[in-house]
């Protein structure tokens, strides 16, 4: 069987990646992982069922387009087990939704049911993008967590935090620490430190802002999209003060809206904030030429660029016009200002390193 680092030097080979030492350095822990998942279980007696063995999982840590998820995705392609690779938000998700039907049946531990019905599925599960940002999150995941090891369920996550840093002054937070250190006994903690942003450097000298938002515009974003993604997509759902804020295109931190997604509809700065804790990079579609008959659309998009620009997430856009033509008249076209300021300046190469 081809070993992840002979896949690994096949695709440098092939032109396909570019050969990174943080990366390969990585491989063995996923190697490792592997072979311990096809090792065959150890026999028990005749009246006891045979369980797995314990695998050390791995919580592989590092910045923003270092290619953790790329390395996740060729280990579990790779994989001869039942194996699940789902973005962390979306997996709470599930995780909310199995709970409240549980509590609807009168289950009186809901989080029995559903972590079994997960370990019943799966051998392993790869989260992309492991953080914990909401206390309800916070108070389920130990717990969660407790009864999927038990079961013998093997947890790979990448995140851009190392372990210590999740839920970073989160309320309640000592209540969360017991899960922390679950977590480093169970898992493996890998830093992928990595100097290269892959991410940013595809970008770098490309064009990110089109305008008009013509069939070229779309032809060109196509294309960005594609190169980003690999072509993969998924929905993406946050949860935001009890609210689902669905983006439908996702991809390894990529998202891709309208403007009528995102400023059409009733969302405010928590929502904003959320998705720009989410993303890494932002496509965002159709931006329109703004007056006072969109007034209301034209203060959510202010609010939205301001949450991404705080948060260095990179956009890429195509609008009715260039920035500084988008809102020349009316109301709020003075403040806009500082928003066509913004954008100009979200174009640059270094923009979001």
């Amino acid at each position: 069987m081809e070993t992840l680092t002979d896949l690994y030097a096949r695709l440098v080979a092939a032109g396909d990646l570019t050969a990174d030492p943080a990366q390969e350095a990585a491989l063995p822990e996923f190697e490792r992982i592997r072979a311990g998942l096809a090792a065959p279980p150890p026999k028990r007696g005749f009246f006891r069922k045979a369980v797995p063995e314990m695998v050390k999982g791995l919580y592989l840590w590092g910045g923003v387009g270092r290619g953790k998820s790329m390395l996740m995705d060729m280990f579990v392609d790779s994989l001869s087990v039942p194996a699940r690779r789902v973005h962390f938000h979306a997996f709470m998700q599930e995780i909310h939704a199995g709970m409240h039907a549980a509590r609807a049946k009168g289950v009186d531990d809901a989080i029995l049911p559903v972590a079994k019905a997960v370990s019943d599925e799966v051998r392993l599960l790869a989260f992309d993008e492991m953080q914990i940002t909401d206390i309800t999150d916070a108070m389920i995941v130990g717990r969660l967590f407790e009864q999927l090891f038990a079961a013998g369920v093997v947890v790979v996550t990448t995140s851009n935090r190392v372990p210590d840093d999740l839920y970073k002054n989160g309320l309640n937070r000592q209540l969360f620490l017991p899960f922390i250190d679950l977590l480093k006994e169970r898992m493996a903690v890998h830093e992928l430190a990595s100097p290269t942003d892959y991410r940013q450097n595809r970008l770098t000298g490309e064009k990110v802002y089109f305008a008009p938002a013509d069939s070229a515009a779309r032809e060109a974003i196509n294309g960005i999209w594609t190169d980003l993604t690999g072509g993969k997509q998924q929905a993406l759902t946050l949860m935001v003060q009890g609210r689902e804020v669905v983006l439908p295109r996702y991809w390894n931190g990529v998202a891709r809206a309208t403007f009528y997604d995102l400023c059409g509809r009733m969302l405010g700065p928590a929502d904003y904030l959320s998705l720009a804790e989410a993303l890494r990079v932002l496509v965002l579609e159709d931006i329109p030429r703004l007056s006072r008959n969109n007034f209301n659309e034209a203060k959510r998009f202010v609010t939205l660029i301001d949450a991404l620009y705080e948060a260095k997430v990179r956009v890429i856009a195509s609008a009715a016009a260039e920035p500084e033509m988008l809102y020349v008249e009316g109301t709020g076209a003075f403040e806009f200002e500082r928003t066509a300021s913004r954008l100009r300046e979200m174009q640059s190469e270094d923009w979001g390193a």
